[in-house]
C-alpha cells in the first residue's frame, strides 16, 4: 500500500530517512505541527442512510480544514486531537527534545511526529541516538502508539529490535477515560531507559558469538531465499540483493573495527533494510520504508532471531 504522505519536514540537517521539507526550527510540537500541515481538528458529525435515516451507534470522523472524511467509528470512540497528542510529547520530553519531523499519510488518517530525544547513549563504544515516533490513528483502525528507534549514528542504521528483555512501544485505544490513561504514558520515559539498556546488554552478547564467513554466507541466504520455480530474472534478482548484503558485511567501512561476529552481521541486516535500493522503486518508498523501519523491520527481526540461535 502506498503511504500516501500529504506533508512532511524536518529541521535544518536531513535526518537518518531523508524525508521532509526543510525548515529553520521547530521549537515545540504546536510549531511542528503547522509546519507539517497539521494543525487541523477532528470533528465527529452524525451519520445518515440515503433516505435521511439516522445510523445509531456511530458517527464519522471528519477533517475540519476541509470536510474529508477520515473514517466512520462507534460511539465509544474518543478523539485525541493532533495538537493534543503531540504536546504530550513536550511535557514527555521536556527541555531539549529536537522535532525532526512530522507529518500525515492515507489522506490524514494517520499522523505522527517523530522526535529525537535530548541525549544519546554509548553502547559497546558506539554512539546510538534514541528517537520516540508518537502515532495517531483518526479512522479508528489503531491506537495512539509511542515506539522507541535507536539510531547508530555512525551509519544511520535503525537497531530497533524486539527483544524479549523490554518493551519498545507503549499504545492506548481510543475508548475510554484516554486523557487520563495518557498521563500514564510518562512511564514511556522509564521504558525507554530499560530499553536502552537492555539494548546495551544484548549489543555484548551479539558481539561474543563469532561467526565464520561461511556462515555469514549461509545466513544470508536463508534471509533472501531464493523460492522454488523462480524465474531466470527473480533468481537474477535475488542474488542481486545477496551480493549487496554481502558487500554490506564485509566492506562497510564503520563495520571494519567491529569483528566478525553477530552483532557486525544485526548492522549490516539493518543497514541493507533501511539503504538498500529495492528491485522496483515506487514514488513513495521512502515514505513507506520510513514507516516500516520505525513501527519495526520484519528483515531485520528475523536477522535478529537467527543470531539469537546461532
Amino acid at each position: 500500500m502506498a503511504a500516501e504522505v500529504e506533508s512532511m519536514f524536518y529541521v535544518r540537517e536531513a535526518p537518518w530517512h531523508g524525508l521532509g521539507t526543510r525548515v529553520q526550527e521547530a521549537p515545540d510540537s504546536r510549531e511542528a505541527l503547522r509546519l507539517a500541515g497539521l494543525d487541523w481538528s477532528v470533528v465527529q458529525e452524525p451519520i445518515y442512510t440515503a433516505r435521511k435515516e439516522l445510523v445509531e451507534g456511530h458517527k464519522a470522523n471528519v477533517r475540519d480544514s476541509d470536510g474529508k472524511p477520515l473514517g466512520v467509528v462507534t460511539d465509544r470512540y474518543r478523539v485525541i486531537q493532533n495538537r493534543e497528542a503531540f504536546a504530550f510529547t513536550d511535557s514527555l520530553l521536556g527541555e531539549g527534545v529536537r522535532y525532526e519531523t512530522a507529518g500525515s499519510h492515507l489522506g490524514g488518517r494517520k499522523v505522527w511526529l517523530l522526535a529525537r530525544m535530548p541525549h544519546e547513549y554509548i553502547i559497546s563504544g558506539e554512539r546510538v541516538s534514541p528517537y520516540l515516533l508518537f502515532s495517531n490513528a483518526h479512522d479508528g483502525s489503531g491506537a495512539v502508539r509511542v515506539a522507541l528507534t535507536p539510531i547508530r549514528v555512525v551509519c544511520n542504521n535503525t537497531l530497533n529490535l524486539a527483544l524479549a528483555t523490554a518493551k519498545r512501544s507503549w499504545s492506548m485505544v481510543h475508548t475510554g477515560d484516554v486523557r487520563s490513561r495518557m498521563k500514564e504514558a510518562e512511564d514511556t520515559l522509564f521504558l525507554a531507559g530499560q530499553y536502552m539498556d537492555s539494548l546495551g546488554k544484548e549489543f555484548d552478547a551479539l558481539r561474543k558469538k563469532k561467526l565464520s564467513d561461511r556462515q555469514v554466507m549461509e545466513y544470508i541466504e536463508i534471509l533472501l531465499p531464493l523460492e522454488d520455480g523462480s524465474t531466470p530474472q527473480q533468481e537474477k534478482n535475488t542474488r542481486r540483493l545477496r551480493e549487496d548484503m554481502k558487500m554490506r558485511y564485509f566492506d562497510a567501512p564503520d563495520l571494519q573495527g567491529v569483528g566478525k561476529n553477530a552483532y557486525r552481521f544485526i548492522n549490516a541486516a539493518s543497514d541493507f533494510a533501511t539503504h538498500a535500493q529495492p528491485l522496483r522503486k515506487s514514488a513513495n518508498y521512502k515514505e513507506n520504508l520510513f514507516l516500516k523501519t520505525v513501527e519495526g523491520n520484519p528483515l531485520i527481526d528475523r536477522a535478529y532471531q537467527m543470531m539469537k540461535a546461532a
